[in-house]
């Protein structure tokens, strides 16, 4: 059976829900960021959500991340492809780049972070030694090698509690502790979806050198990484629903 598949996106993916009003989807968890756009790709529909909310009220800290997911679970989706926008602390990519990191560091605090709250009586102890659905990740790749995108295979995404950027200290013990990108959403909304059964992969944009590793403040060359990023991942993303 075909995999529904649904993206959960970042900033800057507002016009791809142009002319489609959305679903409101009420949760045993509350109600999404936003509502649930239904696009398309080809001949393909995909589920929209918009993680930050229509006009990214949200702050990373703040995101219902159980009805985000639980949400595109009840409208039938099996598969989730997450758009996340990232600093780069290794040289393994450079701002304007995409990749489909393979592991997660989770530095947050505070967030719902499970489904298996106590409050419901049951628990469930997931294997989440790979978080990264295997299958996705490599349909990304292909995908991306297809549109001629240079996307990178692998790399540890470290999540962190926002919405600040980090210090330089702080970014030096993520490279201590392994990490190749860091950003603020990739958890605990990875862990959510192993929980309530669905594959999950990421795309991150790399958007910005982190703290003490570029030549010039962060938010520089930002609208311009962005946009470059932003442009592979689309290509990538057309190519995969060609080809699943």
């Amino acid at each position: 059976m075909a995999e529904t598949y649904a993206l959960i996106t970042g900033s800057g993916w507002e016009d791809l829900a142009e002319g489609d009003p959305g679903s409101e989807v009420e949760t045993a968890y509350g109600m999404p960021s936003a509502p649930v756009h239904r696009l398309h790709f080809g001949n393909r529909h995909v589920f929209s959500l918009a993680r930050h909310g229509e006009g990214h009220a949200l702050p990373p800290h703040t995101i219902n991340y159980r009805a985000n997911v639980v949400a595109l679970k009840i409208l039938g989706a099996t598969a989730i492809i997450a758009l996340n926008t990232v600093g780069v602390i290794t040289p393994v990519r450079q701002p304007g780049q995409i990749a489909v990191p393979d592991q997660l560091l989770d530095y947050t605090w505070g967030r719902e972070q499970t489904i298996y709250d106590g409050r419901r009586g049951i628990v469930n102890h997931i294997d989440f030694t790979q978080p990264f659905t295997a299958k996705v990740r490599k349909g990304i790749l292909n995908a991306a090698a297809s549109a001629g995108v240079d996307c990178y295979d692998g790399g540890v995404y470290a999540t962190t509690q926002g919405p600040r950027l980090e210090t330089v200290a702080e970014i030096d013990r993520l490279e201590r502790d392994g990490a190749d990108y860091v950003g603020m959403t990739a958890m605990p909304e990875a862990a959510i979806a192993r929980e309530v059964g669905l594959d999950y992969a990421c795309i991150a944009l790399i958007v910005n050198m982190a703290a003490g590793r570029g030549d010039v403040p962060i938010h520089d060359d930002l609208a311009a990484s962005t946009s470059g990023a932003r442009d592979a991942t689309m290509s990538t993303l057309q190519a995969f629903f060609r080809q699943v």
